[in-house]
């Protein structure tokens, strides 16, 4: 398998004799990043390793990237999810202040009556219109949550119902969020939603409607006021565009100071990316270990886990990031790759997951690099061995994972050499939050750039879309394989 030219030549040492000839490796390679401890001493990172990357084409993506230059070049743009967070061209930056500025004067006028009594707001997405508003309201609302917020995504009717059933449409609100104002589940479930607004007695339905996209001309086509859309730049992708007037549900739950504060911790890894020599990059020597293992080792899968229950969604908001970003098959230039990109990224939550698939993890045929996400400090209101015991099992695991554990019974040895990245959280709080979104943005692009491969571009997603609107057409139909034809009867329709 062809690989990048700095793991040319690169024979791994055992993680556990990595740590017995360099006393100082638990400490050189650990980083604090933005209020974030990120541990990669448990990987097969080597200093010679990190010294043998060539960074100058990372360091001119970089550049073009913050310069809000184009990095896209299929669809010829600019990837300007940075300048939500103050950096980019000027115009760019000054742009998206500006919108924040009317996000907040919406936010300001919900809360002062403008819409009547509201105790809850439906936000109707999918994908990055929906994981990273989602992620943020799940994170950060257990406590300081102002309304109720309900995601609805998925277009299956039982979805609908539920979220319906939790929220009061006399005084809910009714986010709509879409980057073009097409996406087909967004509009059907939009349209359930004025039906159930209607259907309650609700007298100006289309007067509850509130729209998050970047094609404006759009919303107000569908029926809704100008004064209640909130735009973006058409250059800020869907999975990186919770910075934006996506997040607006986390806005008005968590309040717009959070959703600053949130701005702020990207922005504080923003800086560190821009600033820091290759060697200290964190997002860069993360994607530097994501690569060995994916092309020196052979690993296809990643796993997440997040050992804090506020983070459960993170492991699906991160398979978008991940997959739909770095799952391609040719580069830049298109021309077939020469080995493996994106891993499969999968996970869940400790300590559920150790009683599920840490069987395989520890023991299995398959060898998958683990990530463990902690916060040092719990916000329960239970006894702290709770919480303890919580971080005590996730650092076990990755010891367990490293050293392994010899036995004359093979049903009870275990082979260790395992690799495992911890990252620590001081505090769950906005900044952090911030910050660790951007680490792993900034991992994703760095990963792309030293693979030659586009992360901004989303054409595999397309394919079935256009057949699923082509397949309800009964001439259209007759050209589908004769399985898909028989599934079709089958089920009625």
């Amino acid at each position: 398998m062809a690989s990048p030219a700095f793991l040319a030549d690169f024979s791994p040492t055992p993680l556990t004799r990595l740590f017995e000839e360099d006393g100082e490796r638990a400490s050189r390679f650990a980083h604090d990043l933005a209020g974030i401890h990120i541990d990669l001493s448990k990987t097969h990172l080597t200093d010679s390793l990190v010294e043998k990357l060539d960074a100058a084409p990372y360091r001119e993506a970089l550049d073009r990237l913050f310069a809000g230059e184009v990095v896209n070049p299929t669809e010829g743009r600019a990837a300007e999810h940075l300048a939500e967070r103050g950096t980019g061209s000027p115009d760019a930056v000054a742009l998206a202040a500006q919108r924040h500025i009317r996000m907040r004067g919406l936010v300001d006028a919900i809360e002062a009556g403008a819409f009547g009594d509201v105790t809850g707001i439906l936000h109707i997405g999918i994908g990055g219109s929906a994981l990273g508003p989602a992620l943020l309201v799940d994170a950060l609302g257990r406590t300081e949550n102002r309304f109720r917020v309900e995601i609805l995504s998925n277009i299956d009717g039982q979805a609908v119902d539920d979220a319906l059933r939790r929220l009061d449409p006399a005084t809910t609100l009714v986010a709509i969020a879409s980057k073009t104002f097409t996406t087909a589940e967004t509009l059907r479930n939009a349209d359930a939603a004025l039906a159930w607004l209607a259907e309650a007695g609700v007298e100006d339905p289309y007067g509850r409607l509130i729209a998050l996209t970047a094609a404006p001309e759009k919303a107000v086509e569908f029926g809704i006021d100008e004064t209640r859309i909130l735009p973006f730049a058409p250059s800020v992708g869907g999975r990186y565009s919770l910075w934006s007037s996506i997040g607006f549900p986390a806005a008005l739950a968590l309040g717009v100071e959070a959703f600053g504060q949130m701005l702020e911790g990207a922005a504080a890894v923003d800086a560190h990316v821009a600033e820091a020599e290759p060697g200290r990059n964190v997002p860069l020597l993360a994607a530097m270990s994501d690569i060995l293992y994916s092309r020196h080792f052979g690993a296809e899968t990643r796993a997440v886990f997040a050992y804090d229950e506020r983070l459960r969604l993170l492991p699906s908001y991160l398979q978008q990031l991940v997959m739909e970003s770095n799952g391609k098959s040719v580069a830049t230039d298109g021309a077939p790759v020469d080995g493996q990109t994106s891993a499969i990224l999968w996970g869940g939550t400790g300590t559920d997951a150790q009683h599920a698939v840490f069987q395989l993890l520890h023991q299995g045929t398959h060898l998958v690099p683990v990530e463990f996400v902690a916060v040092a400090e719990g916000t329960d209101e239970q006894d702290p061995a709770h919480h303890r015991e919580l971080l005590l099992n996730a650092f076990a695991q990755g010891a367990a994972l490293m050293t392994g554990r010899h036995a004359d019974d093979p049903h009870r040895a275990y082979p260790g050499n395992r690799p495992s990245i911890t990252i620590l959280l001081e505090d769950l709080d906005p900044a952090s939050l911030g910050a660790l979104l951007a680490f792993y943005e900034h991992r994703t692009f760095a990963e792309a750039v030293l693979l030659g491969i586009n992360p901004f571009d989303q054409f595999g997603v397309e394919l079935g879309k256009e057949m699923a609107r082509a397949i309800d057409d009964p001439e259209a139909r007759a050209a589908f394989d004769p399985s898909t034809r028989a599934l079709i009867e089958r089920a009625g329709l």
